[in-house]
């Protein structure tokens, strides 16, 4: 099988490809390499396999149309690059929408010129939903919870703050929209907080590994509101798998979203994930905190039931055994963020 992943040297980009130069896949990488630590992981997948390498940026239709046009033959597209941050959203909404709404434009459209049997993988995000002020909302054990739902199902209505839930909620209705009118191969994930190995996570986006990475470098935290926030965390190679089963099973699930996380069972506030950090580190760690950022939800738990039914996917990994593999591999990387 020959797949294209734009963004194939970031986080989640560079796990996905590792896994499929393990399964013996033709890859095409495709990446601008802007991102913290792009470099690095690209660095780093050049002695796991052979691959195609295209650097290009994805607003630029004229680059990416060419890269498709070379590989009429894809099989499948995980179409992961993107602006990220909420924060950066909000600083410059320009290049968010043209990041991540231009961009998947342009990339549904190089599928649709050139490879319209291609199967297409969208990473869309949970903050389609907004902040869920509509979903009561309460405290327990000095965590935030929902009220009278486990977690939040495909059915909840789009509610889009802040550029960056607009952005990538613009993308997620077109990837929906072209498999309905020009009848591509599309699925779009709406996914919760994913961490894992090769994170270079930051201060505004990527709080399990940005958290981990600063306590064992003793770098300062800050909390953005009361640190009672609660995610449905999943661990990367459990992502991973589910993009594999998407695939496979593309001819059921074409036009479909799922909201995609670690479920109820993998719920985790922001000062629980401090809590076990201390755990593991044996250090005392004491944030600072400031303001809510615009859209941040107190709460979001996926409801998973749907990418269990159709797809025949849970997450094999527990919080505690996702966090001890972190936490492990920044331990034996330091190098990397120093």
């Amino acid at each position: 099988m020959k797949i294209i992943v734009t963004g194939g040297a970031g986080f989640i980009g560079c796990n996905a490809v590792k896994r499929y130069l393990d399964r013996g896949h033709a890859v095409v990488l495709v990446d601008d390499l802007s991102r913290r630590g792009a470099d690095k992981n690209l660095e780093w997948l050049r002695k796991q396999g052979r691959f195609a390498f295209e650097k290009c940026d994805i607003r630029d239709w004229q680059r990416l149309g060419g890269v498709f046009r070379e590989h009429p033959d894809v099989d499948a597209v995980l179409h992961l690059a993107g602006q990220v941050a909420v924060t950066t959203s909000v600083q410059d909404p320009r290049k968010d929408f043209e990041v991540n709404a231009l961009g998947t434009f342009n990339v549904l459209e190089a599928v649709r010129k050139f490879a319209p049997e291609a199967a297409l993988l969208y990473a869309s995000t949970n903050k389609v939903y907004g902040d869920l002020e509509d979903l009561g909302v309460g405290e327990v054990n000095g965590r935030y919870q929902l009220r009278g739902v486990q977690g939040i199902s495909e059915d909840q209505p789009l509610d889009f703050h802040s550029p960056y839930g607009c952005s990538k909620g613009a993308a997620d209705q077109y990837v929906r929209d072209y498999a309905r009118i020009y009848k591509l191969r599309t699925v779009s994930f709406r996914q919760s907080c994913i961490y894992g190995y090769r994170q270079f996570g930051i201060e505004d986006q990527g709080w399990v590994a940005w958290f981990t990475i600063a306590t064992l470098l003793d770098k300062p935290i800050t909390i953005f509101g009361d640190g009672k926030q609660v995610r449905d965390v999943l661990f990367i190679d459990d992502l991973c798998e589910l993009y594999e089963a998407a695939v496979q099973r593309i001819e059921q699930v074409s036009g479909h979203v799922f909201n995609i996380g670690g479920g109820p069972s993998h719920q985790l506030s922001l000062l629980e994930l401090l809590s076990r950090l201390e755990n593991l580190s044996g250090k005392k760690v004491r944030p600072r905190f400031e303001g809510w950022r615009p859209g941040d939800q107190p709460v979001f738990v996926c409801d998973i039931a749907k990418a269990a039914r159709e797809l025949d996917w849970t997450p094999r990994h527990s919080v505690d055994e996702g966090i001890e593999k972190l936490y492990r591999w920044v331990s034996e990387n330091r190098e990397l963020f120093q």
